[in-house]
C-alpha cells in the first residue's frame, strides 16, 4: 500500500485555500467528539488516507475505529469516533470523507462482482481506469475487496493493444521489440479475434487480451489456449453476464466500471458533543 501524500496535501488545499473561515465560527480552543455513520450498506475502505488527513491537519486528532477496514458495515452503522480540536474536525471533515466514501465505494462495487465469480476460477483485475490522481488509493480499494491489480501503470508490464500492433506492424514485431526493451516485464496482448489469439500464442506471451469476445469466441479461446497461455476477458462486462463469461474458463476478467464508474459511499460526520 502507498499512502500519497501529496494526494492528501492536494485534498486539503484545495478546501481550505487561505484559510477555513466557516471552522472560526467556533472557539480556538474549543474541543469536540464526532462519529462517522453510513447511510448505507458497504464495505469500509480507506481508513489510511481517512487517518491521513486528520495526521497532517492536526495530529492531536484521535479516531478509533469500531469496524475494521474491510468489513461490511450497514445503515445508519457508527463505525468511527473523533475527538479533538473542534476546528480541526471541522476542516478535515469533507477532505477525509472524500477518500473513505470515494474508496469504500471502489470496494463495495469490486466485492459485488467478485461474489458473482464464485465457484469458478476467474479472478477479478482492475484496469488503468481510475480517477486521476487516485489510482494507487483505488487499487488498494480493490484488493481489499478482494480482487488483484493488474498493470499499475505504463511503465511496470507489456499490454500491447490495437494501436502498438499497427504501428507495429504485426503482433509478432510487437512482442519481439517488447522483449528486446525489457528482459523482465510481463508481455500481454490484446487480440480481437480468434485468429489474432493464434498470433499471439505462437509470440508465447504470458497473457492474452480477449477483447469483446462472445461467450462462444471465449470458450473456443480456452480450447485453444490450453493452459499456454493465462486468458483474461474485458468489454462489456457488467454484473448480469460476468458469471457466464467466468464459465467460459477465463483466468481472469478485467473491469474498470469498478474504478471509473464508482459511486461513493453516503457517509456523514456529526458531532456528538463538546468536551
Amino acid at each position: 500500500m502507498n499512502i500519497q501524500i501529496s494526494i492528501v496535501n492536494l485534498a486539503l488545499t484545495e478546501d481550505i485555500g487561505s484559510g477555513d473561515i466557516n471552522a472560526q465560527l467556533v472557539p480556538e480552543n474549543q474541543r469536540s467528539r464526532a462519529k462517522i455513520i453510513t447511510r448505507e450498506k458497504g464495505i469500509l475502505c480507506g481508513q489510511p488516507w481517512f487517518n491521513a488527513v486528520f495526521a497532517q491537519l492536526d495530529p492531536t486528532i484521535t479516531i478509533t475505529w469500531q469496524v475494521a477496514e474491510g468489513n461490511l458495515i450497514s445503515p445508519e452503522q457508527t463505525f468511527c469516533i473523533l475527538e479533538g480540536k473542534t476546528r480541526s474536525l471541522l476542516t478535515g471533515e469533507r477532505a477525509a470523507l472524500n477518500f473513505l466514501q470515494t474508496l469504500s465505494g471502489t470496494a463495495t462495487a469490486t466485492k459485488q462482482y467478485i461474489e458473482k465469480l464464485t465457484g469458478t476460477k476467474t479472478q477479478l483485475l482492475d484496469t488503468r481506469k481510475t480517477i486521476p490522481g487516485l489510482r494507487e488509493a483505488q487499487k488498494y480499494a480493490v484488493r481489499i475487496a478482494g480482487g488483484k491489480n493488474h498493470r499499475i501503470g505504463l511503465y511496470d508490464a507489456f499490454l500491447i493493444k490495437e494501436n502498438h500492433i499497427m504501428a507495429c506492424g504485426s503482433i509478432k514485431n510487437a512482442v519481439q521489440k517488447a522483449r528486446e526493451l525489457q528482459t523482465d516485464k510481463l508481455i500481454e496482448v490484446e487480440v480481437e479475434s480468434l485468429l489474432q489469439l493464434e498470433e499471439a500464442l505462437n509470440a508465447k506471451v504470458e497473457m492474452i487480451l480477449c477483447d469483446n469476445f462472445t461467450i462462444e469466441q471465449l470458450k473456443k479461446a480456452v480450447t485453444i489456449t490450453a493452459g499456454r497461455a493465462k486468458l483474461e476477458a474485458s468489454g462489456n462486462i457488467n454484473l448480469e453476464n460476468i458469471a457466464a463469461i467466468a464459465a467460459t474458463g477465463v483466468d481472469y476478467i478485467s473491469l474498470g466500471a469498478i474504478t471509473k464508474h464508482v459511486r461513493a459511499l453516503d457517509f456523514s460526520m456529526q458531532i456528538t458533543e463538546n468536551i
